[in-house]
């Protein structure tokens, strides 16, 4: 992750395959949320983010090992904007998405009341 952007690489397990044996389309709305999460977070590592919102298309089935790029659209103090597209192992895209982040501060490892937090990066 880098200027922007990121690019991750998936390859799906026998348990994230649905039943034509294919990346089950909640496994590639996953990779995606990440993807777009990453390149939000990537010109401030140290702060993370929420998700406030995702639109996901899909275009063809997911195959085989996959990359996923994505792309900072525009950020605000608080706010991230971004896209991210899942390309097959012949490079033909898979699926799209959209989405709007949330810049969220790191929280300490225990709340008040020795509640253990969960982490949102």
């Amino acid at each position: 992750m880098s200027g922007g952007e990121s690019e991750l690489h998936y390859k799906a397990r026998p348990e994230h395959l649905n039943s034509f044996n294919v990346t089950h389309g909640g496994a590639s709305m996953t990779l995606l949320d990440v993807t777009l999460a990453v390149a939000a977070r990537s010109d401030t590592p140290d702060v993370g983010v929420v998700t406030i919102e995702m639109k996901t298309s899909f275009m063809r089935p997911a195959r085989g090992p996959l990359v996923a790029k994505g792309r900072l659209i525009h950020r605000t103090t608080s706010m991230a904007f971004a896209e991210g597209t899942v390309f097959d192992a012949e490079g033909r895209i898979c699926s799209h998405a959209t989405g709007t982040f949330k810049y969220v501060r790191h929280q300490p490892a225990e709340a008040a009341g020795g509640q253990r937090m969960i982490s949102t990066d």
